[in-house]
């Protein structure tokens, strides 16, 4: 999931709408500034007639662009679905074949196998689904598009160098909807700026060499914040009672903390109550619950939803050794129209719950403690029937 900056600047507000002025119109004007730029900026006009060379606008990437999918699945279903025993068995068989390279990410760039591991099974099942989108198509498609074309414009412009290094071949390459490729999924520009040769061939293809793939992906990992022999999640049990308003992010707790209020590692580790820790419960104070620590803040990076990047992190300390977690006995929650009402009211209270779509995002998990401790209810921001009708 692509992420905009925390911070933005006035120059780059300024950039961003001469972009956005340089978008749309006839494509092979659109062509012709693109090589412009990337010419100034240091490739070969040959390397950038190569990767233009047959662009076509596709109106798919344009549907989806436009329809992307909602997630709204519990972590219940999500993780049971994805973290399953047969990609566990495989994980651990590529953990086992590549060894090697797999030591030398973790060496090199202080990320454990599991975490890497995890993203390869959970974005193409090792390699194996890595889209089917024309890359350079997708690029020129989301970057002509006026939507979001700061995003996509420098993306577009990576793609040049890859051509211009030989390490991707416009015509034949594929990968996700919004030019994501590879076995691990990346985006050019990071590939250019973060890509390992693994396996020595002068090259850094990402598509077809695991070597290349895992490498590039820990030092992306490393350079999203990774710290080095510290844990990145670790799962717990939780006592009766809590301060549940504190759950969730942000409340400025160390996980030693919360091991004094009775909070316990299922593995009885706690050689990790300095760090700061975050307490989170997916589907409320009766399913799993987990410790999160300062690492988990690369999955955030990763992509933005809470399902998506609790699972991946369980995922890792599964590849790890970790046991199954305690599945619980969470409490029913809403339908997707339920949830659109709960948000409904939510809004109507004051609360910034963004767009009201029916997603448990973070928006909505705040306001929801808020709500459930204005009401006297554990404030463990899991949305139920009894709040529905309390508000």
């Amino acid at each position: 999931m692509l992420r905009l900056p925390l911070a933005v600047t006035l120059a780059s507000l300024l950039a961003t709408s001469a972009m956005a002025a340089e978008c749309g119109g006839d494509l092979s004007t659109f062509l012709q500034g693109v090589k412009a730029e990337a010419v100034a900026a240091g490739a070969s006009a040959a390397a950038a007639d190569k990767a233009l060379a047959g662009a076509q606008i596709d109106q798919k990437v344009l549907s989806r662009d436009r329809a992307q999918g909602v997630f709204k699945q519990t972590f219940l279903d999500f993780s049971q679905r994805t973290v399953s025993k047969a990609r566990l068995d495989i994980g651990a068989k590529k953990i086992r074949e590549l060894s090697d390279v797999f030591g030398r990410a973790e060496s090199e760039f202080g990320v454990p196998a599991g975490v890497i591991a995890a993203f390869w099974a959970m974005e193409t099942d090792f390699g194996a689904v890595q889209g089917d989108f024309n890359t350079r198509n997708a690029l020129v498609t989301l970057a002509h598009d006026c939507r979001r074309p700061e995003l996509f414009r420098p993306q577009l412009l990576a793609l040049i160098t890859m051509v211009e290094h030989g390490d991707l071949e416009p015509e034949s390459n594929t990968g996700a909807w919004a030019g994501e490729i590879g076995q691990v999924q990346m985006l050019p520009k990071d590939i250019v700026a973060l890509g390992v040769d693994g396996d020595g061939n002068g090259h850094i293809d990402v598509k077809k060499s695991s070597a290349d793939a895992i490498l590039t992906a820990a030092k992306f990992i490393q350079h999203l914040g990774f710290r080095r022999g510290e844990p990145w999640i670790q799962e717990v049990t939780v006592p009766e009672n809590l301060p549940w308003e504190k759950t969730g992010f942000d409340a400025g707790m160390t996980a030693g903390d919360w091991f004094k209020l009775g909070v316990k590692p299922r593995n009885g580790d706690t050689s990790a109550a300095n760090l700061e820790g975050e307490l989170l419960l997916p589907q409320g104070r009766k399913g799993p619950a987990f410790m999160a620590y300062p690492n988990f803040n690369i999955y955030l990076e990763w992509n933005q939803s809470f399902i998506y990047t609790t699972s991946a992190a369980y995922f890792a300390t599964r590849l790890m050794g970790a046991e199954p977690y305690l599945k619980g006995n969470p409490e029913q929650g809403l339908d997707d129209n339920q949830m659109k009402q709960l948000q409904t009211k939510l809004q109507a209270a004051g609360h910034d719950v963004g767009k009201i779509d029916g997603i448990l995002g973070a928006g909505t998990r705040v306001a929801i403690q808020k709500e459930q401790q204005r009401l006297g209810m554990p404030a463990d921001g899991w949305p139920t029937p009894a709040l529905l009708a309390a508000l």
